[in-house]
């Protein structure tokens, strides 16, 4: 988690880069998650029908992709976290930003949490909660 902590306006000024990431990020994630289904479908097939015949190169050709969307995935990610946010959920798009909301008590530290398509930060959780306890900014 970064050590910084965010406020609402500087996440917001992150949304257009954040936007372009977390995209590319979740269409690799999409792809990726294609192709090992995929290839878990042939595999299953080839069991039942007690080994039937496959095309190698093919079927190397396609494994050695998913490594590479592998590799992609983890690449665009870390450009999500060059930005200072923390991956919660990739097919969902969900990245928190350490920062600090006015309660009665004073400043309370808590993750900013925004969602994938939305153009700006509207949410915030506590550090031990999910994105089912969003609460909205003040």
């Amino acid at each position: 988690m970064s050590q910084r902590l965010f406020t609402a306006a500087e996440v917001d000024a992150l949304i257009p880069k954040l936007t372009e990431r977390m995209g590319e990020a979740m269409e690799l994630h999409r792809r990726a998650t294609a192709l090992h289904e995929a290839l878990e479908e042939q595999r299953d097939k080839i069991r039942a029908s007690g080994g039937a015949a496959v095309d190698q190169r093919d079927w190397k050709a396609r494994a050695e992709r998913l490594d590479g969307y592998g590799i992609e995935v983890k690449q665009a990610l870390a450009r999500i976290l060059e930005l200072g946010g923390v991956i919660k959920d990739l097919e969902m798009g969900l990245v928190d930003f350490p920062g600090l909301v006015t309660a009665i008590a004073g400043d309370q530290p808590v993750n900013l949490c925004w969602r994938h398509g939305e153009d700006r930060v509207r949410f915030w959780h506590g550090f031990d909660e999910g994105y089912a306890q969003r609460k909205p900014l003040p």
